[in-house]
Order: C-alpha cells, then structure tokens, then sequence
C-alpha cells in the first residue's frame, strides 16, 4: 500500500506489529502486539481527524481507494453494464449499468479512473469525454422510462479539456446533462467519492440528494489549478493555500449548502476498509432512494430544481443610517 506523508508514523507502528506477529514467537508477544494495535488506531484516527484540505485531496486521490467499479462490485447485484452513446463511441471514463441494491433495482451511473496503466489509459484517468456524458444521459432517461432510480458515483478531476472533446462539444453535453437530470421524473442520489472536480462532476451530480465520504473533495478547480492562477506555481505550500480558499472538504461543502450529507468512513480512509464504507454507503443510498421513492415525480423535479437554484443565493439588508445604533 502507498504511503502518505502525514502517515509514516502510523507505518512504522504497523512494521513493528508484523515484524512481531510473523516472528516465531508471536504469542509470547500477544500484550505487546495489542497494545501497538491499540496505539496505532490512536494515531490513526487522531491523524485522520486533523487533516488539512490539501491532507484530504492526497488521501482522495490515494491508488488504493475504492472506484466507482469497485463499489459496484461490493453494493450490486445483478449489475448488468451497458455502453455506447449511440452518436460516437463509448468512453471508458464513465461506467453506466442496471443492477440490484439491496432490494432496490436501480441504474448506477460512476467514473471510472482505473487502476493499472494500460487501465488508467483507456480510462483517460477518470476525464470524461463528451460521449460519456452523452452515455451516461440517454441510460438514465432509459432508467426514467421504467421508472428506476439513479445512484451516480462521482470521482473525476474533471472533465477532458483536449481538443477533441471540444471538437465533439464538451461543454454542451455536459450542459445538456444539467438541464436534462434537472428534469428526470425519477429519483436521483449522487455521491462524491473520491475527486468532485467542476463540471466533470456536475455531469453527473445534478442528484435530489447529494453526499460526500468523508475524505473526498468537491470543488470548481483542483487546488494545483487554483495555485498555477493565483501564485503563478503549483506545489506544496500554493496548493495547501488554495486548497484552504477552495472550502472543498465534505465539512466545507455542507456547512456552504452545496451537499446534504456526509459519509463517514473507517479510520484511516476508505482504502482501509472498502467493505466497510461500502456498507455505509448502501445504508444511505437506500434511506435516501426510501424517501424520495414516496414523492410524485412532479414534486421531485420540482425540489430539485429548487435546491440547485438556491444555491449560491444571496440576501442582502439595507440599513437606514438614521435609524442605526
């Protein structure tokens, strides 16, 4: 497993415990192996409970954290994926499918970054091009037309900016999914779990209930981006300062109203315990799908267009200096 800077003393706790549990006489050392144990959760969930905004990008963006493919693996049933856009190709960047969870059929709808090279490749790194956006649309108007929700797995630095995928209208799909997933008359749940980068994210994140894991980030720019405008150079001390600015923490974004919940997950990150976090996210993805499948499809559209409008909104007070204090 790679190893994050701010995690090398959990690391050396962790050597000391295998070099002790795969000694010839680890049972001799049981009280001195579970008090290490019992020291390492400490620091792990002391660490995790102070990480810094650039911090929790780093662990958004660890290799070993659960994709959207693996969710899918851990959460459904029956998952039966489909592809192609019907106007150019299918993009590998967004995975799109009907499948099972718990008892709720539903379409999932995720990017997808991959995981080996030759993966990360064909997936373009999780940047979807114009006919993943387009992909992803018509399967959920087909959701819409039998009446199924849709759960969206968001994880994208963003959208891809080349040169072809503006040739192939990039900003129009990906405006045509606003407007368009504004309108489903169906259920729609989104979750941040890894990267939330722009309208790559958006793409897919126009949900009646949205929600955040706990360590994944949600903001208009990666902080490198930000740094590279603002200071002119991207590196530890811009990108920590832009990170902070960018109030793109799941904390940030639901005390500034722009998600309704937060996930938590396992001590020490999702990667830690995917199983784990998955199940924390079946639980609120069906209490979520619970409630919204009670409300007509008319009052759904509605309070969904309500929400995303909403947001951002300012109210000002104008003071009569006369009448001040």
């Amino acid at each position: 497993m790679m190893t994050l800077d701010f995690e090398e003393p959990i690391i050396e706790i962790e050597k000391q415990i295998d070099a002790l549990e795969n000694g010839s006489e680890a049972d001799r050392y049981a009280d001195e192996i579970a008090q290490l144990q019992a020291t390492r959760d400490q620091v792990l969930s002391k660490t995790y409970a102070a990480l810094t905004p650039w911090q929790t990008v780093k662990v958004a963006r660890h290799p070993n954290r659960p994709q959207s493919l693996d969710y899918i693996r851990l959460l459904c049933r029956d998952f039966c994926e489909l592809r192609g856009d019907r106007h150019f190709g299918d993009d590998h960047a967004i995975v799109t499918g009907f499948g099972r969870i718990g008892s709720m059929k539903a379409l999932i709808v995720g990017h997808n970054k991959g995981r080996t090279t030759p993966e990360k490749i064909k997936c373009n790194f999780g940047c979807a091009h114009p006919e993943g956006y387009r992909k992803a649309l018509l399967k959920m108007r087909l959701a819409e037309k039998y009446g199924l929700p849709i759960v969206s797995f968001i994880d994208t630095p963003g959208a891809y900016p080349g040169v072809g995928s503006e040739q192939r209208g990039q900003a129009e799909a990906i405006a045509v999914n606003l407007r368009e997933m504004s309108r489903l008359r169906t259920p729609i749940v989104s979750v941040v779990i890894g990267e939330g980068g722009s309208g790559g994210a958006l793409g897919i994140g126009v949900g009646d209930r949205v929600a955040m894991l706990e360590h994944a980030w949600y903001s208009v720019i990666s902080p490198e981006g930000c740094a590279a405008i603002l200071w002119k150079e991207a590196n530890e001390q811009t990108n920590e300062l832009a990170a902070r600015s960018l109030a793109l923490t799941a904390r940030n974004n639901l005390e500034n109203g722009l998600i309704d919940d937060i996930i938590m997950e396992p001590s020490g990150g999702a990667h830690r315990d995917p199983a784990q976090t998955a199940r924390r996210m079946e639980t609120w993805i069906l209490d979520q799908l619970g409630e919204l499948s009670r409300l007509k499809p008319e009052t759904l559209v509605r309070r969904r267009f309500d929400k995303f409008r909403q947001i951002g909104a300012v109210t000002t007070r104008i003071i009569d200096p006369e009448s001040a204090d």
